[in-house]
């Protein structure tokens, strides 16, 4: 029937009045990485100088992205190679991933998808993956993305707890008691956010018996893979054991130093019959949004490529903070330190009669250094953390560790 405007206008007028209403969905997300940087800016437009150890972005300080990255990237600006790419990535940077994971021991990687930034290689593995109610392990202390995105889905965040007295290494026992018929997968962040552990290859082994055992997914964050600071080789996961279904995060902006490029990946490995629907299931999803960004995915192959010395002076010089940092937080009393084994980060433990929430903010408006409360990346029950980012330069860091140690002072 043809569309008749006067009928319309004789239709009754309705009017209802009062505010939209979010989604359900968005009630339990928390990023508390984030959401302490309102806080920040209130008290940046006051005028105080401001001190950020609260972002893991190096480029704020005095890192920068090794130069052929840089022009890999000008070259395909100028070749206009930007229009849209194949949904999974350009072929010479998917080449050059499964390559890099061969030499490294991966075997069996099943499918390789580039992405804008790890953390949407992350929702999308997460998405094909989990449905409404079922669940999924993540650490505590662990990044909150993992948090969010499971809110998000309406699926269980199901944490299980790292061990402050061995260093935080993961409590596989506990990993183990968790794990129930809803379990789909378990998630591993190595080096972790934001503790800064780097895991054994034996605590691998057992994590890696656990899920193939029950039949789990894991997913396995190795964003800071380059970045583990004594000089001890990092065990990748999917390395271990070839009938283990795992899927391996990474991306350009941490040991890269291009956080702004957005361009991470995701590399599913096992056996090709038990992996295949998932892999389908996840090509489905890089469809559906198209493609990740063009032009920055030519600084995959030469990111790969970097000469070994970029790594040793990024490597060399975060070494240096971190002892700073551990050194200067040890010295505190009422806080007490792990030495983290990589990453850039730390995650003191307060032992003043004050909560985490409280001493970050009175730190933020009294001093204006940013760190972040370690009640936003979970803590177990009776204990109170901070999240320490050691990327500025060391003259900074001693300034933040002296407002710290004046301000713990007052609980004493």
């Amino acid at each position: 029937m043809p569309y008749q405007g006067d009928e319309c206008a004789m239709l009754p007028s309705v009017a209802v009045e009062g505010p939209v209403r979010p989604a359900v969905r968005t009630g339990n997300i928390r990023y508390a990485v984030r959401d302490i940087a309102v806080l920040a800016e209130e008290v940046r437009r006051s005028g105080k100088p401001m001190l950020y150890l609260n972002i893991g972005d190096p480029n704020a300080h005095d890192f920068a992205p090794p130069e052929a990255v840089v022009e890999a990237v000008c070259r395909a600006l100028r070749d206009n190679r930007n229009g849209y790419a194949p949904s999974s990535g350009i072929p010479e940077a998917l080449e050059a991933l499964r390559a890099d994971a061969c030499a490294r021991g991966m075997r069996g990687v099943q499918h390789a998808f580039i992405t804008n930034g790890s953390s949407e290689a992350i929702e999308l593995a997460l998405s094909a993956l989990v449905n409404r109610g079922e669940n999924v392990l993540t650490p505590t202390p662990g990044y909150p993305l993992y948090t969010a995105l499971l809110a998000k889905l309406e699926a269980e965040n199901r944490p299980y707890f790292l061990d402050e007295e061995r260093d935080w290494a993961p409590c596989v026992e506990d990993m183990a008691e968790k794990i129930d018929t809803r379990t789909r997968a378990i998630v591993l962040i190595n080096p972790n956010n934001p503790t800064g552990a780097s895991y054994t290859r034996s605590a691998l082994e057992r994590i890696v018996e656990l899920a193939v055992r029950h039949n789990l997914v894991l997913l396995s964050d190795e964003i800071y893979d380059q970045l583990v600071l004594d000089g001890e080789p990092h065990v990748p996961t999917a390395a271990l054991r070839d009938d283990a279904k795992v899927v391996t995060f990474n991306g350009l902006s941490k040991a890269y130093c291009c956080p702004g490029f957005r361009l991470g990946w995701g590399l599913v490995s096992g056996p090709a019959a038990e992996v295949g629907d998932y892999c389908e299931a996840i090509r489905k999803m890089e469809r559906a949004r198209l493609c990740a960004n063009h032009a920055e995915q030519y600084a995959i192959a030469p990111a790969l490529a970097t000469p070994a010395a970029y790594g040793q002076e990024v490597r060399a010089k975060l070494a240096r903070r971190r002892d700073i940092t551990c050194a200067r937080l040890n010295a505190i009393p009422g806080i007490s330190c792990v030495r983290p084994g990589g990453a850039f980060y730390a995650f003191p433990r307060l032992n003043l009669d004050v909560s985490d929430d409280e001493f970050v903010a009175e730190l933020i408006r009294q001093t204006g250094v940013v760190l972040v409360p370690g009640s936003g990346f979970g803590q177990r029950p009776g204990t109170r953390h901070l999240r320490v980012v050691f990327l500025p330069p060391e003259e900074q860091l001693h300034l933040a560790f002296d407002h710290m140690a004046g301000l713990a002072a007052r609980w004493q």
